[in-house]
């Protein structure tokens, strides 16, 4: 499998039941996928907010077989995959 990284860019802003609604959306679809027989998983995601703390995005890391795998997993649980790329090595912080 590789590492993929997916920036979800949200049209408007969204409150936090609604991200808790479609982490539940993405992790039964991921459930489905592996069942179909696609290596994929969740590996961790970064929330991005506005000034009154909205919810605009997600920055995602999945580790999938396949960037198909990526975009499959986003249209089946209804979530925008604004941009997916590979990761790259990461680089360490102070």
């Amino acid at each position: 499998m590789e590492d993929f990284l997916i920036l979800r860019e949200l049209p408007e802003p969204i409150t936090s039941d609604e991200l808790d609604a479609a982490a539940k959306a993405s992790g039964e679809t991921l459930e489905e996928l592996r069942e179909e027989g696609t290596d994929i998983e969740w590996v961790d995601s970064e929330v991005l907010t506005d000034d009154r703390d909205g919810i605009v995005g997600t920055f995602c890391h999945y580790r999938a077989e396949s960037e198909g795998a990526v975009h499959e997993h986003a249209d089946r649980a209804g979530l925008p995959a604004t941009k997916v790329t590979r990761r790259g090595d990461p680089l360490s912080g102070e």
